[in-house]
């Protein structure tokens, strides 16, 4: 079985047998979306750019699982300026660039170099490793794989403290599929790894907050196995499932304080 496992201390899974690193919802142009509504907030399109380029050290790939751009419809200026010159480094420091279309990657066409690899949001696999942005059905194959990664739900978990404040952290969540699914695909993974997004802009959306949805229709359908889905911070903390991390709507968040348990 392929090794699928997250970088401590990174937002980043690195696929050891095949040489590869995934990421997803970089949402490159957020920032000007923010300034528009008066809040300035930096271009993080460098920082990642750095990042992925010191991690590809070793790598020939980088596969990016959707929602690379932000704007929809349409594009800003932010993305036309940055989205270009990101996938020329990208192609640089990878030599092969794989990207599954999310539903923010409208027109996508128009800022990519020749040579990447565009697939549609059913997703791809490669090796017994699929890979979806999971805002829509995974095909046939892709669920067929051992293990499936997808990101687009941003998943974050809320800490709380003994004086009740609040944090949110993105995480890393690990689930399994319910046997419901065999009554639309006749293979299903092993296992499931959501994704947290890679721009830290974005935040992210607590998975353990009572009442939270998470989107995309393996959530809608029922078919994943949330409440028993595993919670993992970046730098490899394991705190828990979902279901035993679950606590009322915050009405404030503070300070992030620093649980401990045992390792990814």
């Amino acid at each position: 079985m392929t090794s699928v496992v997250p970088i401590i201390d990174h937002l980043v899974l690195e696929i050891k047998e095949l040489n590869a690193v995934c990421v997803g919802d970089l949402h490159i142009g957020l920032e000007s979306e923010y300034n528009a509504r008066g809040v300035h907030v930096p271009s993080q399109t460098n920082r990642m750019e750095r990042e992925l380029a010191h991690l590809s050290e070793g790598k020939d790939r980088l596969i990016i699982v959707g929602d690379v751009k932000n704007k929809v419809p349409g594009s800003t200026k932010q993305e036309y300026r940055e989205l270009p010159p990101f996938f020329k480094k990208m192609m640089h420091h990878y030599g092969t660039v794989d990207l599954v279309r999310g539903n923010h990657d409208t027109n996508i066409e128009e800022f990519l170099p020749d040579g990447v690899n565009v697939h549609p949001s059913t997703g791809f696999t490669l090796e017994d490793v699929g890979f979806a942005h999971g805002h829509t059905w995974p095909s046939a194959e892709v669920m067929s794989s051992k293990t499936l990664v997808i990101a687009h739900n941003h998943p974050s978990v809320a800490l709380i403290d003994s004086l009740g404040n609040v944090s949110k952290e993105p995480c890393w969540v690990k689930f399994r599929m319910k046997d419901g699914a065999y009554q639309r695909y006749v293979e299903i993974p092993d296992e499931v790894i959501m994704m947290p997004a890679f721009n830290r802009s974005l935040g992210g959306s607590p998975v353990n907050i009572d009442k939270g949805k998470l989107l995309g229709p393996l959530f809608s359908e029922g078919i994943a196995d949330i409440d028993n889905a595993e919670v993992y911070l970046p730098d490899g903390i394991y705190l828990g499932t979902i279901e035993s991390l679950k606590i009322q709507q915050p009405k404030r968040i503070r300070t992030q304080p620093k649980p401990e348990s045992h390792k990814y």
